[in-house]
């Protein structure tokens, strides 16, 4: 898989932090060590949140519009760059800025993601050199999900998501609902009753349809928030859970009928329509 690192001079670095769908995901067997192999297929999207990167004339790393129910301790963003700020033993500082609009607890990816972009960011803007693969494993360090997100390309994923396999999507349009509750990933994935013997597909039959997300029947036990999203949803074309929840989407064809179908939808909800794409938004560059 590859990703794009052009060499730069830049003082500023902006960027979109993509949103991730996973397209079906199978509990396929759980490790010794409580840990779950799993198969699914990684699907980025158009719609995230914004992220700058800008040198700081000051060493370390300082986050502006922090999230307040994040503390700095469990704060990927600042785990990120502290990592490869201190890989690198470099002294140069980043100051970095986030809008925010992917929620936590959603099954989209977003701390994965802002970890993954804070990586890619601070090594073009500081033209450190490492390559995708350096960046993946320190982003693993971080979360299982990240190492996609460093390579930033659709991917069909295995082991604990973090064995990829890049593939190219056909152009899809994604109808996205968000229910107004968080959901615990640790919560979901240790609960009694989730099935973890699912038997290994191939990418052929994926693509012949018919997967799954293993964790929903569990969510949705657990939020019925989730299960009237799906139902509500559903009414219109088939809809499916997210990662580990809480948002659902459907696919459809056309963005005239995402937006139609959006339309629909109650605003408790916090419909958005968004673009699959099988390649991350490049970094835009500025130069003061």
């Amino acid at each position: 898989m590859g990703f794009g690192n052009d060499t730069v001079t830049a003082e500023t670095l902006t960027c979109l932090s993509p949103a991730k769908l996973n397209l079906f995901l199978h509990v396929v067997g759980r490790r010794p060590d409580g840990r779950h192999n799993l198969q699914t297929v990684f699907r980025l999207l158009d719609w995230g949140d914004d992220m700058t990167f800008e040198l700081a004339g000051h060493g370390g790393c300082t986050l502006e519009s922090a999230m307040p129910d994040v503390p700095p301790s469990e704060n990927l963003i600042l785990q990120a760059a502290q990592l490869i700020l201190a890989r690198a033993e470099s002294t140069t500082g980043v100051r970095i800025r986030i809008e925010k609009r992917i929620p936590m607890g959603g099954g989209l990816g977003g701390g994965s993601s802002n970890a993954a972009t804070t990586l890619l960011a601070i090594n073009q803007l500081l033209n450190l050199g490492y390559s995708a693969e350096n960046l993946a494993e320190m982003g693993l360090q971080l979360g299982a999900d990240v190492p996609v997100f460093v390579h930033g390309q659709s991917a069909w994923a295995e082991g604990l998501g973090e064995t990829l396999t890049g593939i190219e999507l056909p152009e899809r349009w994604y109808v996205l609902l968000r229910p107004s509750c968080h959901v615990s990933t640790a919560e979901i994935f240790n609960a009694p009753e989730l099935t973890r013997n699912t038997a290994p597909i191939t990418m052929s039959a994926f693509f012949a349809g018919g997967a799954r997300n293993d964790l929903q029947s569990v969510v949705v036990k657990r939020h019925p928030e989730v299960h009237k999203a799906l139902k509500i949803l559903g009414k219109s074309t088939p809809a499916m859970m997210t990662g580990s929840g809480a948002c659902v989407f459907a696919e459809v064809d056309s963005e005239n009928r995402a937006r139609a179908i959006a339309a629909e939808m109650p605003e408790s909800m916090a419909p958005i329509v968004a673009r699959g794409l099988n390649q991350r938004p490049p970094f835009i560059a500025h130069s003061e």
